[in-house]
């Protein structure tokens, strides 16, 4: 998919985490964390996290994805990489040094925006503008009860927006004023601190939220979608650009990101396959894929090795070798 190469440039794109993982036309490779297989297990084992986490930041992926899983429900069977997403953000922050950190994503509705807000501008200012805010509606039903909120997940898509709305303001303006129903009211006497490098955080919607693709399009930075499979990758992207295009107004460059899971095998020949919400493949096999996403318009691939089977030092040492430098990380990122 053709994409413009000449657009309005935004404050948040000269940010070291923007400016590592997106462009128009480029694709970007990362990782959904934990950074291990666990197939068999819905928790991982967590060995050796700090260290694979450096590894990849210095072989030169673009980013790590933490995932906000607030409770284990075994319906569910995966607890990611079992810490909270911020306060493992915050130790990767000072672990790394080039690679982008974001949450893959943050569930808005079951957190208060106010401490959403607080919480990633810390991140934001603690990694010198490394920070990529994945933010979605979730969408695990047992869970709304758990917070008090069994009546709101009907309305999640309503309880997301408000959220959203909150979110931006306390991050973006110096004591803010607001009426949110959800989550209470702001009268320009709090503000709410720090506030981030360039007043604003590279925010990207998961999924739809129980949105549509036009407010997503006005509203976030990006769109990340989950396993979109190469049957109808072309089509949802199109769909995007043409959204961003439209509602926009201008040329601006808003990217799409596509998260899976990733069955990576030993024999680089091993052909491609489906498997639940990912691909299994050798190397030439990912390259090609990949060489697909790329035209197809995605700018980023985030890969969650849950399925994989092999030590992931050795996925990685393999995927730098022989896949990234075919899709290598953009700009310069630094702490």
């Amino acid at each position: 998919m053709e994409v413009a190469q000449s657009m309005e440039s935004r404050p948040i794109e000269r940010l070291p985490g923007f400016s590592r993982v997106f462009a128009p036309g480029h694709l970007t490779l990362g990782f959904i964390l934990p950074l291990e297989g666990y197939p068999d297990s819905p928790v991982p084992t967590m060995k050796d996290h700090a260290a694979v986490t450096r590894l990849a930041d210095e072989l030169g992926f673009a980013a790590l994805w933490a995932r906000d899983v607030p409770t284990f429900d075994p319906a569910f069977g995966d607890v990611g990489q079992i810490f909270d997403p911020f306060t493992y953000l915050g130790f990767l922050a000072a672990n790394t040094s080039r690679i982008a950190l974001g949450t893959g994503s943050a569930v808005i509705t079951l957190r208060h925006p106010l401490l959403l807000a607080k919480q990633a501008a810390s991140i934001d200012r603690l990694t010198n503008g490394r920070l990529l805010l994945g933010v979605a509606s979730g969408d695990r039903a047992s869970e709304y009860p758990a917070f008090g909120l069994e009546a709101d997940f009907e309305q999640r898509g309503d309880r997301f927006r408000e959220a959203f709305e909150l979110l931006r303001l306390a991050t973006e303006q110096d004591f803010p004023v607001g009426t949110f129903p959800r989550f209470g009211s702001l009268t320009g006497r709090l503000d709410t601190v720090p506030k981030p490098t360039v007043r604003e955080i590279p925010t990207f919607v998961t999924g739809r939220s129980r949105q549509d693709v036009e407010w997503i399009a006005r509203n976030s930075d990006g769109w990340f979608f989950y396993n979109v499979g190469l049957e109808r990758v072309s089509l949802i992207t199109r769909t995007w650009f043409d959204a961003v295009w439209r509602v926009n107004g201008e040329a601006v460059f808003k990217p799409f990101l596509e998260g899976l899971f990733l069955q990576f095998e030993e024999d680089p020949d091993f052909p491609l396959s489906s498997i639940p919400a990912g691909i299994r493949v050798g190397r030439n096999g990912l390259i090609r894929y990949l060489d697909t996403l790329r035209q197809a318009g995605v700018n980023h691939a985030a890969f969650n090795p849950k399925p994989s089977r092999r030590p992931f030092a050795e996925i990685l040492q393999e995927l730098s070798e022989y896949v990234l430098p075919q899709f290598p990380s953009l700009g310069r990122a630094g702490s």
